[in-house]
């Protein structure tokens, strides 16, 4: 604990006293977790989740018990946080507030981000996937990162781009997005399915209602000349009482 403080008051400008960074969320919901996290790994999944939902209430920062998080580890502000169970974050990381370590399947594997040590995560920022963010990497606020980052980058953007690896400046072309939104939804291919089956159905009942309207039509015109046979006959039938 004492060296969690010790980081607070290295990390925040703002950290005047101890007994201001006692009041922080971001160390109660560190403190906390570590404790769920213990829970979890004694098979004590029940009461895990539970602290890790009274963590959140208390807090706003969510963090499944399952995540493994190392030391001097620091939450700035923290409201909207979320961690996920497989998510692996390693020594001396700073994160700021709104940050999400995502997963993008629903199987029960490897799913969520290992961030390496000396990472800064901006406030607002998306890692998704089971990628690896390598040592001393900033990753920039609201920036979406879906790929392997190597140590030493700087990352910004939607999605995720690399601006400064080892210290110099790097110009990468910015990737398609139609491809970056394939990888983060997990459901997309049932939502492409989907979509071609809705287009199939349209397309079957256009045939059907130009069926429909072409039977219609026959039938107008068969009635139509029902009519005029039977005006026909009729005109006959009364020209022939006439002539009696």
């Amino acid at each position: 604990m004492r060296e969690d403080i010790e980081t607070a008051l290295k990390k925040d400008p703002a950290a005047r006293s101890v007994w201001e960074v006692l009041t922080y969320p971001g160390l109660h919901a560190v403190w906390m977790h570590r404790v769920a996290h213990w829970l979890w790994n004694h098979r004590f999944l029940f009461l895990a989740r539970l602290l890790s939902q009274v963590n959140r209430f208390l807090t706003g920062i969510e963090i499944h018990p399952g995540a493994k998080i190392g030391r001097r580890f620091f939450i700035d502000h923290g409201m909207g946080v979320v961690i996920g169970e497989t998510a692996e974050i390693g020594d001396d990381v700073l994160m700021y507030h709104q940050v999400t370590l995502g997963g993008t399947t629903l199987e029960r594997v490897k799913r969520h981000p290992t961030i390496g040590n000396n990472v800064l995560i901006g406030m607002g920022a998306k890692i998704i996937g089971p990628i690896t963010i390598g040592d001393n990497c900033r990753i920039g606020a609201n920036a979406v990162v879906n790929k392997d980052i190597p140590p030493n980058c700087t990352v910004v953007g939607v999605p995720g781009r690399i601006v400064v690896r080892d210290g110099k400046r790097v110009e990468e072309p910015p990737p398609v997005m139609d491809n970056v939104i394939n990888k983060i939804d997990p459901e997309d291919e049932i939502i492409q399915g989907l979509r071609q089956q809705i287009e199939l159905l349209q397309q079957q009942v256009e045939i059907l209602q130009r069926q429909i309207d072409e039977q219609n039509e026959r039938f107008q015109q068969e009635l139509q000349e029902v009519r005029g046979h039977a005006l026909t006959h009729v005109h006959h039938d009364e020209g022939g009482t006439c002539c009696r």
